[in-house]
């Protein structure tokens, strides 16, 4: 089985852990798609279909049947080091491990090592458990809830936006759907333009003309958007978490061609820094573009203004 079959049945059976009572709130069905979009070697069809498989109901003999498959196909040592680091990128989605958190992936993959069994199972459903309640506590905190916290959690540029809108600090002739997507895009090049820490002029000026250009809308909000989104508030978002909703939006050929901004960011100051280019190939990664992809995107950039 190849690694993005392996990771396929993962992630089903992760989705079948999440429904083992019947039901799923619209709150865990978000989180299921949080962690289930960190898992590695996706492709974009897979994603699309864990997605649709996550709001279908998967019974009993389903699920016994997924776990069965799973336990089969992990055998060699490289198996088990992928489930791992899976896992490991399940419960940093929220951007912290606790103790318990890594207890319990050992404990899973211990099961796993002494060929599966009821403990491989309750210990997913125990990850599963205080994730979802880790999620639940931060948006339990997030301000002004009611109107926009699931905006608070996926898209913090445009529920910063959205609030200084309704508070008349600015007043932008763009639609609400239009907004959102320019948003997303303004965090993922304000994540660029920090790589670098403080962000020149340059590299603002790039961020405002690409919002500018390429979503075709005026001076006055492309400046908008881009303050909020490299203001001091950008250090705490989810950048996978826009990642996963910008290739909800876009297609895949405007995300490839999101690359080319995203090195003219990387290239506003002189030059492309390594870090600056790794950071685009994780970005890559997230669209869910093949590394071939992210490699004729750099090889456009001259080899003088880009240190890899």
């Amino acid at each position: 089985m190849s690694d993005s079959d392996l990771i396929m049945t993962l992630g089903k059976v992760i989705i079948a852990t999440a429904w083992v009572d019947g039901k799923v709130t619209n709150d865990e069905i978000n989180s299921l798609k949080d962690v289930t979009f960190r898992l590695p070697n996706l492709t974009a069809h897979q994603w699309a279909e864990l997605e649709m498989y996550i709001e279908t109901p998967v019974d009993e003999a389903e699920r016994e049947r997924l776990v069965a498959d799973l336990q089969r196909v992990v055998s060699s040592p490289a198996d088990k080091a992928l489930v791992e680091q899976a896992l490991n990128n399940m419960v940093a989605a929220d951007g912290t491990v606790t103790g318990q958190e890594k207890a319990v992936v050992a404990e899973i993959m211990g099961s796993i090592q002494n060929g599966g069994g009821s403990g491989f199972f309750g210990g997913l459903s125990n990850l599963m458990d205080g994730m979802f309640h880790k999620r639940s506590e931060a948006l339990k905190d997030a301000p002004n809830r009611e109107d926009h916290f699931e905006d608070y959690i996926t898209n913090k540029v445009y529920y910063n936006v959205r609030r200084r809108l309704d508070l008349g600090k600015a007043n932008l002739d763009v639609s609400d759907e239009e907004l959102r997507k320019l948003c997303l895009a303004g965090g993922i090049m304000a994540q660029i333009a920090h790589e670098s820490d403080d962000v020149t002029d340059d590299e603002f000026a790039v961020l405002v003309d690409a919002l500018q250009s390429k979503w075709n809308i005026s001076k006055e909000a492309a400046t908008f958007v881009t303050e909020v989104a490299i203001s001091g508030s950008t250090a705490s978002f989810d950048h996978l978490r826009l990642a996963r909703e910008f290739v909800k939006v876009y297609s895949h050929d405007e995300c490839l061609q999101f690359l080319d901004i995203l090195f003219t960011i990387a290239t506003a100051d002189g030059q492309a820094s390594a870090d600056e280019i790794d950071q685009i190939r994780t970005i890559a990664r997230a669209f869910l573009l093949s590394n071939n992809e992210f490699i004729q995107a750099k090889l456009k950039v001259p080899r003088d203004l880009r240190q890899q």
